[in-house]
């Protein structure tokens, strides 16, 4: 019995220690999973929630498509693309990959066409002699210089920061040296003829990659008038400047967005939560501008600014009977595709629609039909003109200082006298001056389709004083832009009629809708009598006055020539040798198919606006009347 006894508990002992043991590993087990659930579920409950929500959650932006704005030829009814949208390439580098900064910095500056400028070391600065050669190859392309030769300006170093081009070359060799620096960028709006010059280089540590971006393919044709997009101060891209400015909503557009929920193989949950905005493209814009008017009428007033010497100019060329611009631009001018490269801002400020400038003779007329259309003279009503009259306590004079004796209202006009014009502005009164002043439209913006514009100001003709009624007669002590001269012209024109002007012929919206601008009448500023006989006394001053060389043979031209001093910034006076030369005129004056002004701001070569803008303003209106197949009638 012993033996088996002892055989029993033996097996009794195994058999609880096996049994305590999975217990205890069942314990173990038990305590690991509920540590576990303990961690995920209290500790880092937040942290696998917002991960598990991310992993269902679907958002998406929707980018609108920006509207394209069209020109077209008024005669063959063919339109053309001025504004549209094309990738353009965003370069930057990584400055730890480049291998030479200065060398990479002046092979891009030759292709970008930044000038290289550096502090001078006496000799002229050498690619060394190992420099790739492809690199030598667009150099020569681009410079026309087979030996790779970089010519250094000469310049001391506090200069550099008034060479604008010099500094952009600066900037680069900076970027490119930061060798600690991931990224830097470069340029952006890089066409693809510039991209592949570049990438042939095959420079090492830079790249790029393709953005949205807007073409111009009408390049400088019309930079104001277009204007451009660029970044705003928060860095979105936006219309800025002329009709992109704007017109800039509806052109732009509005973005939308996708918000759903997603399972994990990312397909959208039928009844997860979701939230759908669609895109809305922007509409596409036909401008009221004649493509083959803007080109030769600009590309003349281009010549006549070099010609005569001036610091830039306006044109702008309307239809009367409409308001309808048919040209319009301002010198110097810019490309809106390479905006970024202009020497300074204030040259997207046009000369046309957003500066403004006290106008001198050409005001004369306006002032002249309003007092006509009050009866207080005639064109045949006399004065005498002494050579000069007393204001308050100043001498107005003449502008050739001479004296005429007895004169007309005509020849006030032809001869451009101050003296009768103040004789003019005391028979109407202060207030009717004022008056015709403002229905003229002069002192408020003409709203046309333009950001920027200038309203120009006639405060002067709100005080007491005397004296600043008799300038602001013949032109002086208010500010007007060219576009408010031509719409103001218009109304001579159009027998009286104010009309409106417009830039934007039509709009198109993205689901196939339009709206096309009508004519719009603002106010009848005269009669179509005073209208008519204004006319004829300004073909007389064409014919027999300071405007001849305005003149167009076979045809009545009505104008007027002004040649304005320019105030001192100060507001002491006037500028000495500053003028601004205008002419402003229509044709033919029977029935006037164009109203044209002609500014030149500052012509050094010749000071008087007979011999400046007039001719150019005749020089336009025989191509005009040629073009517009205009019959002469004389």
């Amino acid at each position: 019995m012993r033996p088996m006894v002892a055989s029993f508990f033996h097996r009794k002992q195994k058999s609880d220690w096996r049994l305590r043991a999975l217990m205890g590993f069942f314990i173990l087990f038990t305590f690991i999973v509920l540590f576990r659930l303990f961690m995920l579920q209290v500790m880092q409950g937040n942290f696998y929630q917002a991960l598990a929500s991310g992993q269902h959650a679907f958002y998406q932006e929707l980018f609108a498509e920006r509207g394209d704005i069209y020109i077209r030829d008024w005669m063959t009814g063919k339109e053309y693309l001025a504004a549209t949208n094309e990738p353009k390439a965003f370069v930057y580098a990584d400055p730890r990959r480049v291998e030479d900064p200065i060398m990479t910095a002046k092979a891009l500056s030759y292709i970008l066409g930044y000038e290289i400028i550096e502090p001078s070391s006496g000799e002229d600065d050498e690619l060394p002699n190992n420099a790739d050669e492809d690199i030598l190859a667009i150099v020569e392309m681009e410079t026309g210089d087979s030996e790779g030769e970089v010519v250094a300006i000469e310049v001391e170093e506090e200069v550099l920061g008034d060479e604008e081009s010099g500094r952009a070359y600066q900037q680069l060799v900076e970027r490119l040296s930061k060798i600690d620096d991931p990224y830097e960028p470069i340029a952006r709006n890089i066409d693809d003829t510039t991209l592949q010059k570049i990438l042939a280089l095959d420079l090492s540590g830079i790249h790029y990659v393709l953005e949205k971006g807007r073409a111009y393919p009408e390049t400088n044709l019309g930079g104001h008038v277009f204007g451009f997009v660029g970044a705003d101060t928060e860095g979105d891209l936006t219309g800025r400047y002329g009709v992109e400015g704007f017109m800039d909503d509806f052109l732009a557009g509005n973005d939308g967005f996708i918000d759903a929920a997603t399972n994990a193989t990312d397909r959208w949950i039928g009844i997860g939560a979701r939230s759908f905005d669609s895109a809305q493209d922007g509409g596409d814009l036909l401008l009221t501008i004649d493509r083959t008017i803007q080109y030769h009428a600009c590309s003349i007033l281009e010549d006549g600014v070099e010609r005569y010497d001036a610091e830039g100019g306006a044109l702008v060329i309307l239809e009367p009977e409409t308001g309808r611009i048919m040209a319009m631009c301002s010198v110097p001018n810019f490309d809106p595709n390479s905006y970024y490269d202009v020497e300074t801002i204030s040259v997207f400020n046009s000369y046309a629609s957003s500066i403004a400038y006290e106008p001198g003779s050409v005001f004369k007329p306006l002032v002249v039909a309003a007092a006509l259309d009050r009866g207080v003279v005639t064109p045949t009503t006399t004065y005498f003109d002494a050579g000069e009259v007393e204001v308050d306590d100043f001498t107005i004079r003449n502008s050739d200082l001479k004296s005429y004796g007895v004169q007309t209202m005509t020849e006030v006009l032809e001869k451009s006298l101050n003296t009768g014009m103040v004789h003019i502005m005391r028979e109407m009164g202060q207030d009717a001056l004022k008056e015709a002043v403002e229905d003229f439209g002069f002192g408020t913006l003409t709203g046309i389709e333009l950001s920027g514009e200038a309203n120009g100001t006639i405060a002067s003709l709100s005080k007491e004083a005397e004296i600043y009624y008799a300038t602001g007669s013949y032109g002086q002590g208010l500010t007007v832009t060219p576009l408010q001269l031509a719409a103001a012209y218009g109304a001579l024109a159009n027998g009286g009629l104010l009309m409106r002007p417009y830039i934007v012929e039509e709009q198109r919206f993205a689901n196939g809708d339009t709206i096309d601008t009508y004519p719009e009448a603002v106010r009848q500023v005269v009669t179509k009598k005073t209208a008519t006989t204004i006319g004829a006394m300004l073909v007389s001053v064409v014919e027999n006055g300071y405007g001849g060389s305005a003149g167009v043979p076979g045809y009545y031209i009505a104008g007027k020539t002004g040649t304005a001093q320019v105030a001192r910034e100060d507001g002491r006076g006037y500028q000495d040798d500053y003028t601004k030369a205008t002419f402003v005129g229509y044709g033919p004056v029977e029935d006037p198919a164009y109203v044209m002004v002609v500014m030149l701001d500052h012509p050094r070569a010749v000071e008087w606006a007979s011999d400046t803008s007039a001719p150019l303003f005749g020089e336009i209106s025989e191509f005009l009347l040629q073009y517009l197949e205009v019959a002469p009638s004389r």
